[in-house]
C-alpha cells in the first residue's frame, strides 16, 4: 500500500519529531487518512528491529479500525489486542483500549514499550491516559510518545503541554479541499433578527449558556425562518442540524415535518440501540434531516449528508470544525448509489462563522504545501514549537495575532487546484487526446477517469476483482479517489513515473491487439499501448458503470 504524498511528509516530519524530541503531536482532520499515516510511522519506527509499541485508543471501533488498516500497511509487523475479551502482548505492536489498559492489574502487566501512540490525542491529558503515560515512562524513560488527533485545541481549554512539547505536522482543512479528498463548504450566514441577543448571551464555564441561547432560538418565528431558509437554499439535501437544548431540537424537528420534511431527532439520553435504529433510518433515507444536541459531533459520519445547520453558536473554534465536517466527506457510489455530492452548503443561524471567522488556521491554498522542511515559530506561552500556519497553539491554545493578513473567511475559499496529475506517483494517459478520459495502470490494479454528461466518474480495476465505480462529481474529487485506488493496490515498487519502459516504443504483442490507426501513431510509448489496452478489455465495464451511474434527486446531483 501506497501513501498520498502529503501523507508520506506527515510522516517524516513525525519520526523526524520524535527522534529530536522524544514526543510529538501530529494534527490531522478527517480526510487527511489519519490511521493509516499512523500506521506508517509505527511501522517506521519499529520495523526491522526489536523496539515494542503500543497504540491507545478509547473505543473498540477505533481499536479494530486502527489494528485492521496498521496490518494493512505492515503486513509483516506481528500484532496483539488488549481490550475486555483478550489481553495479549505477544505483539510487536499491541492494540489496547484505555478503559482495559488503566485498570491496576492491566496496567502492571503491559511490558517495557519503546513507542507509545494515543489516537484521539486530545484526550491524552485525562488521568486514565496520564496513569498509561506515566507506567510507560517508569518502565522505560526513553519512550517515546506520538500523538495524532484532529482536534487538538480541547474544549475545556486544558493545554496538550504536559504530554506533548511540539507540533510535528499539521495537514490543513484547506489542502484537503484544494487536492479533491473533502468536498467545499458554501456557507451561509443568516441573521433571523437575533443576532444581537445571541451576541449578549452569557458563558456557562467556557461556553455558552444553552439554555440562554435557547431562550433567543427557540420560538416558533425563529424556527420558522429556519424552515424556509432550509427549503430555499438546501432542500432535498440530507441535513444535520445542531440545536441548543432538548427541547430546542424537538421543536425544530416538529416544524420541520410539519412542512412535510421527514426529520429524527438523537439525544444524549437515547439508549444506544434506539440512537442506532434512528441514524440507520436517516442514513437509509426515510428522514431528510437529523436533528441532534452535542451528540453527532464527534464519531458520527453519513457521507451523503451534505447540509450542516448550526442552530447555537460555539465559543470552541473546535467544535464548529466537528460540526461542519460531518458535511465534509465526499461520498463512494458503490455504498451511496445515484448520490452526486459538489459541496456542502452550511447555514449558520448561531454567529458561530462570524465569532471564529473561518475553519481553520491561516488558510493558504495558493501554495503548495509539504515542499521541504515545515516553518515553525514558538508559541509565546507555552514555549512549543508549532507550524507557522498556526494561529491558535494546538498545545496551550494561545492565539496569535495575524501578520499583515487577514484569514480566509469561511465563505471566501480561494480554490487553488493541486495538480494531482503531477502529485502522483503514476504516470495518467490522456486516452484519446481530447482530456476527457484518462488512465493509469500499475502492477496489481489499474484506475481512470472518464467524462459524462456533466461530471467525472473515477473507474478502478483490480486483479481478480471486478472494476466498481469509485466517485462521481468534480473531476478533482475523481482523479483523487482514482489516485487512492492505485496506491490501495500498489507499492512503492510499482510506482511507474520511474521506470524506464515508460519511454521505450510498445512490443509487437502490445501492437497486435490495438487498431491499425494506433498502432500507425510513431510516439506512443510502451505505457500508453498498456493503457489503451487496459481500457480496451475494460471498455464495457466502463461504460456499464458509467452509464448506469444516475443521480439521486437530492439537491445532490450535477
Amino acid at each position: 500500500m501506497m501513501l498520498r504524498p502529503r501523507q508520506k511528509l506527515f510522516v517524516e516530519r513525525s519520526l523526524r519529531a520524535l527522534g529530536e524530541h522524544g514526543n510529538t503531536l501530529g494534527v490531522a482532520p478527517t480526510g487527511a487518512g489519519k490511521t493509516i499515516m499512523l500506521s506508517a510511522a509505527v511501522g517506521e519506527h519499529v520495523g526491522g528491529s526489536g523496539a515494542k509499541a503500543a497504540v491507545l485508543a478509547h473505543r473498540d471501533e477505533l481499536t479494530a479500525q486502527n489494528l485492521a488498516k496498521f496490518r494493512r500497511v505492515n503486513p509483516g509487523i506481528s500484532t496483539s489486542v488488549v481490550d475486555a475479551r483478550q489481553k495479549s502482548w505477544g505483539g510487536q505492536v499491541t492494540f489496547a483500549m484505555v478503559p482495559t489498559l488503566t485498570r491496576q492489574a492491566n496496567l502492571e502487566a503491559m511490558p517495557a514499550l519503546d513507542l507509545l501512540v494515543i489516537d484521539e490525542a486530545h484526550h491524552a491529558v485525562a488521568d486514565s491516559y496520564r496513569r498509561i503515560i506515566d507506567r510507560a515512562r517508569d518502565r522505560n524513560p526513553d519512550c517515546r510518545i506520538y500523538g495524532v488527533t484532529a482536534t487538538p485545541n480541547r474544549g475545556d481549554k486544558i493545554g496538550l503541554r504536559q504530554v506533548f512539547s511540539n507540533v510535528a505536522d499539521q495537514i490543513r482543512l484547506g489542502e484537503l479541499i484544494a487536492s479533491g479528498h473533502l468536498v467545499p463548504p458554501r456557507t451561509f450566514i443568516i441573521d433571523v433578527g437575533v443576532q444581537d441577543e445571541l451576541r449578549a448571551v452569557r458563558r456557562s464555564g467556557d461556553d455558552f449558556d444553552m439554555g440562554e441561547v435557547a431562550r433567543v432560538m427557540d420560538t416558533v418565528p425563529v424556527t420558522d425562518a429556519v424552515v424556509k431558509h432550509w427549503q430555499e437554499k438546501a432542500g432535498g439535501r440530507q441535513t444535520v442540524a445542531f440545536c441548543s437544548t432538548v427541547a430546542h431540537a424537538e421543536h425544530v424537528a416538529a416544524a420541520f415535518n410539519a412542512a412535510g420534511v421527514p426529520t429524527v431527532m438523537v439525544t444524549g439520553d437515547m439508549p444506544d440501540g434506539e440512537r442506532r435504529s434512528v441514524l440507520a433510518a436517516y442514513a437509509r433515507g426515510e428522514a431528510r434531516i437529523v436533528v441532534n444536541v452535542a451528540v453527532l459531533t464527534e464519531g458520527w459520519d453519513h457521507p451523503p449528508t451534505s447540509c450542516v445547520v448550526l442552530l447555537r453558536p460555539s465559543s470552541f473554534k473546535c467544535t464548529m470544525i466537528q460540526m461542519v465536517g460531518r458535511g465534509l466527506r465526499t461520498v463512494d457510489p458503490v455504498e451511496h448509489p445515484g448520490i452526486v455530492k459538489r459541496d456542502c452548503i452550511v447555514l449558520d443561524f448561531g454567529t458561530s462563522s462570524q465569532i471564529h471567522g473561518c475553519l481553520e488556521q491561516d488558510v493558504d491554498l495558493d501554495s503548495q504545501p509539504g515542499e521541504g522542511e515545515p516553518p515553525t515559530k514558538t508559541c509565546p506561552a507555552c514555549e512549543a514549537e508549532v507550524p507557522i500556519a498556526v494561529m491558535e497553539c494546538p498545545i496551550c491554545g494561545h492565539a496569535f495575532e495575524p501578520r499583515g493578513r487577514e484569514t480566509a473567511p469561511l465563505t471566501d475559499f480561494i480554490m487553488t487546484e493541486i495538480d494531482l496529475l503531477r502529485r502522483s506517483a503514476f504516470q495518467w494517459c490522456d486516452l484519446f487526446g481530447d482530456d476527457a478520459a484518462l488512465l493509469a495502470n500499475g502492477f496489481n490494479g489499474w484506475a481512470g477517469i472518464f467524462f459524462l454528461n456533466g461530471a467525472w466518474h473515477a473507474v478502478g480495476g483490480a486483479k481478480e476483482e471486478r472494476p466498481r465505480l469509485l466517485s462521481i462529481g468534480e473531476r478533482l474529487v475523481a482523479l483523487a479517489a482514482a489516485d487512492d485506488w492505485l496506491n490501495t493496490y500498489e507499492t512503492d515498487e510499482s510506482a511507474h513515473k520511474s521506470r524506464r519502459w515508460l519511454r521505450e516504443p510498445p512490443t509487437e504483442r502490445q501492437l497486435v491487439h490495438l487498431p491499425p490507426a494506433v498502432r500507425a501513431d510513431l510516439s506512443m510509448t510502451r505505457y500508453q499501448a498498456s493503457a489503451l489496452l487496459t481500457f480496451k478489455f475494460n471498455r464495457q465495464a466502463i461504460q456499464h458503470l458509467v452509464r448506469s451511474a444516475q443521480p439521486a434527486a437530492l439537491g445532490q446531483a450535477a
